[in-house]
C-alpha cells in the first residue's frame, strides 16, 4: 500500500506540472515579417548587391543601371529622422516627390510624405512594402462613386415631369371659352365688360 501511495503521489505531481508547461507555451508570439523568406533583421545586415538579387527583374535592372545620388540622400534623411526620434513617437515626416523610389529595408518604420500631384500624403513604411514603389501608396486621383444621372443626360430624362408647386396664370386663347385659368378677379372684370355691351 505504501508503494502504491508513493506511485499515486508521484503521478499527481507530474499531472500538476504539465499545465505549467502548457501555460509557458501560450505566451503571445509576435508575427515575424519576412521578405522572400528572410527576416527583416537579416535584410538590414545584407549588402545592397545581395539584396538586389531578391528583387524582381524590373527592380534588379534599375539597380544595375545605377541610382542617382538623390535617392541615397533621401534614404540618409530617413535614417537621420529615425535616429532623432524619442521613444514612443513616430519619426518626423520626410517629404519627397520621388514616387518611383523603390522601398528598401533601411526605409522601414519611417514616415514619408509622398507627393501625389496636389499634396503630400503621409505613408508609414512597413516591412510588407519592401520591393514596391513609394507612388503605389499615394493615390493620385480621388475615387468617385456615381450617383443618379442628371436631367438631360439621356433622351428619356427629358420627359420626366418636373416637380413644381406654383400655378401659372395665362390668358385664355380666343378659341378657349373657359376662364378657369385666370384668377378670380380677372374673371369678374371680363363678365362685367360683357354685360355692358
Amino acid at each position: 500500500n505504501a508503494e502504491y501511495m508513493g506511485l499515486y503521489l508521484h503521478r499527481m505531481t507530474e499531472v500538476s506540472k504539465e499545465p505549467e508547461h502548457t501555460e509557458q507555451k501560450k505566451k503571445k508570439t509576435f508575427r515575424v515579417t519576412t521578405f522572400r523568406g528572410i527576416e527583416l533583421d537579416k535584410l538590414l545586415e545584407m549588402k545592397m548587391e545581395e539584396l538586389v538579387k531578391l528583387f524582381r527583374s524590373r527592380h534588379r535592372r534599375r539597380f544595375s543601371r545605377g541610382l542617382p545620388p538623390k535617392y541615397s540622400r533621401f534614404i540618409n534623411k530617413l535614417k537621420k529622422a529615425k535616429k532623432e526620434l524619442q521613444p514612443g513617437e513616430k519619426p518626423k515626416v520626410v517629404k519627397t516627390h520621388y514616387r518611383n523610389c523603390i522601398i528598401v529595408p533601411d526605409m522601414v518604420q519611417s514616415v514619408v510624405g509622398v507627393y501625389n500631384g496636389k499634396k503630400f500624403t503621409d505613408v508609414e513604411i512597413k516591412p510588407e512594402m519592401i520591393g514596391h514603389y513609394l507612388g503605389e501608396f499615394a493615390i493620385t486621383y480621388k475615387p468617385i462613386s456615381h450617383g443618379k444621372p442628371g436631367q438631360g443626360s439621356t433622351h428619356g430624362s427629358k420627359f420626366v415631369a418636373l416637380k413644381c408647386t406654383c400655378l401659372l396664370y395665362t390668358s385664355p386663347s380666343p378659341r378657349d371659352g373657359l376662364l378657369s385659368r385666370m384668377p378670380s378677379s380677372a374673371c369678374k372684370k371680363k363678365k362685367k365688360k360683357k354685360k355692358k355691351k
